[in-house]
């Protein structure tokens, strides 16, 4: 009996240059409140910091859907079809398993902002799946128009898969948006989108600042990747991190609070910060069921069919572009 070896996966790298980070930083920084993109915090340490929240005990949702997934899967490729799974945002690709076994796909396309992290988590899930070819897409996903040219993607069906509620770092508009981008990039194909429902704020607030600190240091690495890659002269140890419910909203805010008055260096530009100010590193919107299909309505998707947990705290919805 001979072992399938596994192909090496492949990489295509769209990761922006420096200049980008550059005038995203800026346009944050003009923000009212300071805000900078959400995929900034997933530089390679940042990303390996991530899959630590994860496996926290009072973040709940990583194990909430990856069971949800694994329990349903078999339905889902039922109702979904198959093709090449498109997953946007990947990260450690530890959701996507009972997918590719229940739909079989002819390929997997991991999309994610961070190339080292990507090249090990597809080169992880490779050796688990030696029949299913595998793609790694390095970009922001976000504001990506179209897919590249490549033979595991000409000409096939494609099954989004948009996991973890990550739609809820986009403000509504934006979120909107990035559903339209996703029906454009996936040529009309249907759409998998997992969305954490909205809880106690007890729970809110502990699932984004635990006991150990994992969270902290996450927003806290975004700081010290600008002064890496930026230049900068931030000082991590004068600024808080508070992670706060906002109930009107139906969000979490995660952010950095300047401890005091201060001027901080950017790529030689000063920007000052006053004490008390606030610095988001994200936000993670909440949806409940009738905010999730009154979205998915005006982004252009019908919704086909939701699964979610026994205790009903996060759903997995299947889109399909509307006519």
């Amino acid at each position: 009996m001979t072992t399938q070896t596994p192909a090496r996966p492949q990489l295509i790298d769209l990761h922006p240059p420096s200049a980008d980070m550059h005038r995203l930083v800026q346009d944050g920084l003009q923000r009212e409140p300071r805000q900078l993109p959400a995929w900034f915090l997933y530089d390679n340490k940042g990303s390996r910091l991530f899959d630590q929240i994860c496996q926290q005990p009072e973040y709940s949702l990583t194990r909430t859907e990856i069971a949800l997934l694994e329990s349903a899967a078999t339905d889902m490729a039922r109702a979904i079809g198959s093709g090449v799974i498109v997953e946007f945002g990947a990260g450690s690709a530890r959701k996507v398993g009972p997918l590719l076994e229940a739909m079989q796909p002819s390929a997997y396309v991991a999309l994610d902002i961070s190339a080292e992290h990507l090249r090990q988590s597809t080169s992880a899930l490779q050796t688990q799946h030696p029949g299913v070819p595998m793609l790694g897409i390095c970009c922001d996903h976000s504001q990506l128009d179209v897919l590249p040219d490549h033979p595991l993607i000409r000409g096939t069906r494609r099954v989004g898969f948009f996991p973890g509620s990550s739609l809820g770092n986009f403000t509504r508009d934006e979120a909107i948006a990035l559903l339209r981008r996703f029906r454009d990039l996936l040529d009309g194909g249907p759409l998998l989108l997992g969305l954490d429902q909205p809880k106690s704020r007890s729970r809110m607030e502990a699932a984004y600042n635990d006991a150990a600190g994992i969270s902290a240091a996450f927003a806290y690495n975004l700081l010290q990747r600008l002064n890496k890659d930026l230049g900068a002269n931030f000082n991590p140890d004068t600024f808080r991190y508070e992670a706060v419910w906002q109930e009107a909203e139906s969000r979490v805010r995660m952010a950095l609070i300047s401890e005091g008055n201060q001027t901080v260096l950017v790529a030689g530009e000063p920007w000052t910060f006053s004490a008390g100010q606030p610095l988001v590193t994200e936000y993670s919107v909440k949806y409940s069921v009738k905010m999730a299909l009154e979205l998915a309505k005006d982004a252009g998707w019908r919704w086909c069919q939701r699964w979610h947990d026994p205790a009903d705290d996060l759903s997995l919805h299947w889109l399909e572009a509307a006519d």
